[in-house]
């Protein structure tokens, strides 16, 4: 069953909080309404396209977590320089996921930054 509350009640310290939490899911509607609702799981297994999708996200967070923190400050500051509408991590996935190297050198080239891979 769906709810919608107040924001405030769900907020602590000023913050607001979307996403699953225990067995909810929550998330600000359109109209500024926090919508939660009792979280669903998948009746059967994923196919093999989304098992071997998800093998691939998780080795690309795992390479991120391998980089050193001037590694990942790089990616950062390659993002914003190239003022892209994403964060240094999704640009490294995005890598992880396209391999396309001569995008990478650009944003290198116009950023000035060294981006290890």
């Amino acid at each position: 069953m769906v709810q919608q509350t107040r924001t405030r009640l769900l907020s602590l310290l000023g913050f607001v909080y979307w996403g699953d939490f225990a067995d909810l899911t929550l998330y600000k509607s359109q109209r500024g309404k926090i919508v939660l609702f009792h979280k669903t799981w998948p009746e059967v297994p994923g196919s093999p396209e989304q098992l071997a999708l998800r093998q691939q996200m998780r080795d690309a967070a795992t390479a991120w977590r391998t980089l050193t923190t001037p590694q990942r400050q790089a990616w950062e500051l390659a993002s914003r320089k190239a003022s892209l509408c994403m964060t240094g991590y999704n640009l490294f996935v995005w890598f992880a996921f396209t391999q396309d190297l001569s995008t990478l050198d650009t944003i290198q080239r116009q950023t000035k930054t060294t981006l290890t891979h």
